[in-house]
């Protein structure tokens, strides 16, 4: 069901919140669609079964205006991003209906472990990333492992509401392609699994189109200047950075899910 929520104050910072998620997500392939169910729950009280499809919708201009912006720049691998898709959208769909069988506090509490796990798996990319050179291209293999990491990523997407980041960027970087290459891919990713997601969550949840408009008003112009800060970006160590500190941002998330 759409329906449209009566204008509160708050929301009016709703579109610098969607700003800077917009900015981020697209310049750390998350689509940055991991904030918006916290917003939308811890700040606005809005039930977690609408806030999760209420997330998924705002997410979408995101994952469409960074995935086109880093495919221009080259910075998306289409083949490697198909097979991660394929098993993500059945990972959607099943995550939606297990979304309908769960309370809003274990909704809640089950996102809130999820985000401390994906901080401490970024951390661990990083550090990685930092010790390994990276090369072009993918083995037979591991198409099977991106099946793997892209069906997990579809659950978590259709579950939570947010873009699987963690599933994806794990296998992208198991498979050694250059950085920007797997920010790019990943949203692509993101974008298919969303899409999916938010068909599914039609037949089980609301969506509030007056937090989509505010959310997306600052979200689009974050992702249209995501891909051109991180062009800018030379160096390793300043993208490790940016990531040590989006880590930290969702640990505090996380842990603010569990005990609010």
């Amino acid at each position: 069901m759409i329906f449209h929520s009566s204008v509160e104050t708050f929301y009016f910072l709703l579109p610098l919140l969607g700003f800077i998620i917009g900015l981020f997500g697209t310049m750390l392939g998350g689509g940055g669609g991991f904030f918006f169910l916290p917003i939308l729950t811890l700040f606005l009280g809005v039930p977690a079964q609408t806030a999760v499809i209420t997330s998924l919708v705002a997410t979408l201009p995101i994952g469409i205006i960074g995935t086109a912006s880093h495919y221009r720049k080259g910075n998306v691998n289409p083949r490697i991003g198909f097979l991660f898709a394929i098993a993500g959208i059945m990972g959607a769909i099943v995550g939606a209906g297990i979304t309908s069988l769960i309370s809003e506090n274990q909704l809640k509490v089950g996102f809130g472990i999820y985000s401390i796990l994906i901080a401490f798996h970024m951390i661990y990319n990083t550090i990685k990333q930092a010790n390994t050179e990276q090369k072009n291209g993918v083995v037979v293999f591991e198409k099977a492992k991106a099946s793997f990491f892209g069906l997990c990523a579809g659950l978590i997407t259709g579950t939570f509401g947010t873009s699987g980041t963690a599933p994806i960027l794990a296998g992208l970087f198991s498979m050694n392609i250059p950085l920007k290459m797997v920010i790019g891919t990943s949203l692509m990713v993101v974008l298919t699994n969303s899409l999916f997601a938010v068909g599914a969550h039609f037949l089980v949840g609301t969506i509030d189109l007056t937090l989509v408009g505010f959310l997306t008003i600052g979200s689009t112009i974050g992702a249209l200047l995501g891909p051109f800060l991180l062009s800018k970006v030379k160096t390793d160590k300043s993208e490790s950075k940016v990531k040590y500190i989006y880590a930290l941002v969702i640990v505090a998330i996380g842990i603010a899910m569990i005990i609010g």
